[in-house]
């Protein structure tokens, strides 16, 4: 699985080559440290792993010092293992967006969406409420409604739809394109939106 750790800048429109307008966002993609090689030989499988975004040494633990020490680069905020990547590299070495990626490539984001605070079923589970509001209803147009059943089972079953904190959770968004790639800038343009703010941590991999 071939992949790099980035950072959502925002997003824009490009024209493609039939002149239609396209929505893409703008990913801010390595370039990425290698801070560990794992081999058939050592662990029993391939991979390697990257680390992106500076982070200061104090809020570091001391072992985590060392294992970036080793790899010859300061602390860093994101770390994730990449398995059976298609990229000899060695221990320090960096990694960049043109060697991950082409254009025309579908890809996969993995990104922490927006919270969106505490709310209700209609917004957290689509919930209709009541339509017909003439008829004796006069508060019940957002309401959850039944929650469980009477003296049996005489509880609530675990999983029930109800209100609650809503977003903020990792979301996967699959079969994005790649549009352009400025390897120069460490950018990358994918098609459509990626879960996130500006600024938030971005997973892209094939």
């Amino acid at each position: 699985m071939n992949g790099i750790i980035g950072k959502k800048v925002g997003m824009t429109s490009i024209f493609d080559d039939a002149g239609r307008n396209v929505a893409c966002t703008v990913v801010e993609a390595g370039p990425c440290v290698v801070t560990q090689v794992k081999t058939d030989d050592t662990d029993q499988y391939n991979s390697l792993q990257l680390a992106y975004g500076d982070k200061k040494e104090k809020s570091s633990t001391k072992q985590l010092v060392g294992h970036f020490s080793a790899a010859g680069t300061g602390p860093k905020s994101d770390v994730v293992e990449f398995r059976d990547m298609n990229l000899t590299k060695a221990l320090g070495e960096t990694v960049t967006v043109d060697e991950v990626f082409t254009e025309g490539d579908k890809i996969a984001a993995v990104g922490t969406s927006k919270g969106k605070g505490f709310q209700g079923v209609v917004k957290r589970h689509n919930f209709r409420g009541v339509n017909d509001a003439t008829h004796g209803q006069h508060n019940r147009q957002r309401a959850p409604g039944s929650i469980g059943a009477a003296s049996y089972p005489a509880r609530v079953f675990k999983g029930m739809r109800m209100a609650g904190r809503d977003g903020g959770g990792r979301v996967t968004v699959k079969n994005l394109r790649v549009l352009k790639v400025f390897p120069e800038r460490n950018l990358i343009l994918v098609k459509g939106a990626i879960p996130g703010p500006k600024g938030g941590t971005v997973i892209l991999h094939k």
